[in-house]
């Protein structure tokens, strides 16, 4: 039997504390908050009472408020510091007042409601006039559990829960925050206890307990606990939510730049699939990379699972000759981080045995495996880990899990990767071709659109044949090299989000809706397999055996195929895109500056450093700001790190300038000039190219202007007609433009 308590209260403030009249009432043991009764208040934290349950509401910002619920009135905070990092910062002051039905705490940003009657909540903005959100029934609990509902807006939509396979939209949809071990679509194994809404808003659980989250009419939210804790945070826009929810739990880490290239994974010892080698053997693997003009940057050679490991340090030494660093995989301990990052290990893998008694251990072993790397080097962590919560985006790249090479693991992984950005995680992604099954096409086919993405690996031991991406000889070696060059040449761009992912929360793989939050289109189904690589690349990767592709969205603006130069006009849908097994549909935003490496780069080590090159589409105006470093140290934490801003702009009718920005900041290593080469994307040649020198010559072939010190040329045939510019070297502190006429 339900056990209710009644207390009746005249209105009176004795020590700091405000009482109002209305009943209240609770259930201890299952049931809902009721009426209000006292409310204490001591400056930064505000304790409502409502028969034996009781709120705490305090703001760690003035942007975000911390509402937790103890049902018998005795809170407790389990997870600690372990999901909310600690802060020097104080909690916002409040002023509270009493609006009759209400009871208003305020902030500079916020307003949070606590009605009275019964008592639940409502946040508006700090004026108390626009609604963020309001719960539509007050908070409820069993012995087991917590639930909070809201109510649903009519265009309100939903995002986040971290990792949730084969999905980034969920309004109508229920998701499950716990890993569940499901590796394959419609599994949740690095779901974190966050969404966000296009109200403007996110709500982070502040707990380890497993939860669901249905995201109905009303949107109901409840973990596996009998308490409740959860912060609200606010933004403009989704990429304010993103960033306030990560200045809570921690931003993405910035890797290392060879993390940013291909990886390779396999068990040389006592592989049962392979037959006996030993972990020398990996050496031979890094000399196939560099033999078949494949860039790698990294390779795991040992997989935890009764694969151990020998001669590190000569494998090690072997790995940095091809340009490679050297990485351990471990199943559930780390007993011998620090000699083995001392031998030269600079990559740490976590498994599924990490996740032990709870999340909080998975999370730990994230941070310790981080942190070991950093500790006895110079080199920043880079940890991969299969199962994480909120938090893991500090200290790892989340890996997907096992799963098989087949057109549909293609199919729902592009969901997956883009609706993880919106729960902060800056680096999600899954074997190239998966570890089980797999076949030419469907590894082709995966790796090109993989290239798209910040960090990727393929992992060889289970498979029926090694899976590296020349074993299956030509076309399919060709064509892996194409894109693995390419995605090798776009590393200043891709370097460039990472760090703004480490400063801001936001990742660089984006489903559309994070870049166009009004267009409708981009809410749902009709986007749901294509994401933005930054804001410049659309990626529309082909997902079953087929050589064109269908429904593609295109949002507002101007648009142009990379390999084409063909426009179009969004917002629109482009359908029979011819898309052969070499071609991975790839459009760019009108307005895109898009720094490159030289052509027939193979390294991040081994790059010319006095050349850029800037892939500039002047169908409207653009720019795009590439930071750089060491790449490697945690120098940049100390400021050392350079910035330039480059633009394209029609300053009057038939002109194209690109403006070649001074750089600011420094870092070891920084060329003090270099030289540029622009890819000016314009259907029709010039009359004149000029710079501040002078007017620059007109070569007669791509062969002349190479062999020139400088110039210009037009090709009419290289994908819809092309200025190629060559640059005079530019001193770092000088700004420089290239016009067009």
């Amino acid at each position: 039997m339900r056990r209710i308590t009644h207390i009746t209260l005249g209105l009176l403030v004795v020590a700091g504390s405000l009482v109002a009249t209305p009943d209240a009432w609770a259930d201890a043991d299952n049931g809902r908050l009721g009426n209000l009764g006292r409310i204490v208040d001591d400056g930064t934290t505000t304790t409502m009472y409502s028969g034996s349950a009781a709120v705490r509401v305090n703001f760690p910002t003035a942007g975000a408020v911390r509402v937790q619920l103890a049902p018998d009135g005795k809170f407790t905070d389990p997870a600690r510091d372990k999901i909310v990092l600690p802060t020097k910062v104080p909690p916002a002051k409040t002023k509270k007042t009493d609006k009759g039905d209400y009871w208003a705490i305020t902030t500079t940003d916020l307003t949070l409601r606590a009605y009275k009657s019964p008592l639940r909540f409502a946040l508006y903005d700090g004026t108390n006039r626009r609604q963020i959100w309001a719960e539509s029934a007050p908070l409820s609990w069993t012995k087991t559990a917590t639930t909070q509902s809201l109510g649903r807006g009519k265009d309100e939509q939903f995002f986040g829960g971290g990792e949730q396979n084969g999905r980034f939209s969920h309004r109508d949809q229920t998701i499950k925050i716990f890993a569940d071990d499901n590796w394959n679509d419609g599994g949740a194994p690095n779901s974190q206890p966050f969404y966000l809404s296009s109200n403007g808003y996110g709500v982070l659980r502040n707990t380890f307990a497993p939860g669901n989250y249905a995201f109905t009419d009303p949107a109901r939210t409840t973990h596996e606990e009998r308490r409740f804790d959860a912060i609200y945070v606010v933004g403009d826009g989704p990429k304010g939510v993103i960033s306030a929810y990560t200045a809570l739990v921690g931003r993405p880490f910035l890797p290392p730049i060879y993390g940013l290239e291909m990886g390779d994974s396999d068990c040389y010892l006592h592989n049962a699939n392979r037959g006996e080698r030993h972990t020398l053997d990996a050496v031979g693997i890094a000399d196939g990379y560099v033999r078949n003009q494949m860039p790698n940057g990294w390779m795991l050679v040992n997989d935890g699972y009764g694969c151990g490991y020998e001669n590190l340090p000569q494998v090690g030494e072997g790995l940095r000759k091809n340009n490679m660093q050297l990485g351990l995989w471990t199943e559930n301990g780390l007993p011998n981080q620090a000699e083995e990052v001392k031998a030269g290990v600079r990559v740490r893998k976590l498994d599924v045995a990490w996740v032990g008694p709870g999340y909080q251990f998975a999370l730990d072993a994230c941070d310790s495996a981080h942190r070991g790397i950093e500790e006895n080097s110079d080199a920043r962590g880079f940890v991969w880990t299969p199962v994480s919560w909120a938090g893991a985006q500090r200290c790892a790249v989340l890996w997907s899990g096992d799963q098989s090479g087949t057109y549909d693991y293609i199919r729902w992984q592009i969901p997956t990767y883009a609706g993880s950005t919106m729960s902060g995680i800056a680096y999600n992604t899954g074997d190239v071709d998966g570890i089980f099954g797999g076949s030419p096409r469907t590894y082709t086919r995966d790796l090109q659109w993989k290239a798209f993405l910040p960090t990727i690996m393929s992992m060889d031991g289970w498979a029926p044949n090694d899976k590296q991406p020349w074993r299956y000889g030509e076309p399919y070696t060709s064509i892996n090299r194409k894109y693995l060059q390419l995605k090798e040449r776009l590393l200043p761009y891709t370097y460039s989000y990472a760090v703004e992912a480490n400063r801001t929360g936001v990742g660089q793989v984006r489903p559309l809706a994070l870049e166009y939050p009004h267009d409708k289109a981009t809410w749902g189904e009709q986007a749901r397999y294509e994401f933005l690589s930054g804001k410049d690349f659309l990626v529309a990767p082909v997902y079953n055996d087929a050589e064109q592709r269908d429904g593609i969205y295109l949002p507002e603006g101007t648009w142009i195929d990379y390999w084409s130069g063909r426009t179009w006009t969004g917002p629109t849908t482009v359908n029979g895109y011819n898309a052969p097994l070499d071609t991975l549909p790839l459009f760019v935003r009108a307005g895109a500056v898009v720094p490159m490496w030289a052509e027939g780069t193979q390294s991040w080590r081994t790059r010319d450093q006095s050349v850029l090159n800037l892939d500039v589409y002047p169908q409207a105006a653009g720019n795009f700001t590439l930071v750089e470093d060491d790449g490697v140290t945690r120098g940049y934490q100390r400021g050392e790190q350079a910035s330039q801003n480059f633009a394209v702009r029609s300053p009057e009718a038939g002109a194209i300038e690109v403006s070649i920005g001074a750089g600011s900041g420094s870092y070891p290593g920084k060329p003090a000039a270099r030289r540029y080469e622009i890819a000016v994307h314009t259907a029709a040649a010039p009359k004149a190219v000029q710079t501040a020198a002078g007017p620059l010559t007109q070569r007669t072939s791509r062969d002349d202007l190479d062999r020139a010190p400088n110039g210009w040329w037009f090709d009419p045939n290289d994908r819809g007609g092309i200025v190629h510019v060559k640059t005079d070297p530019v001193d770092a502190a000088k700004s420089q433009s290239v016009v067009l006429r």
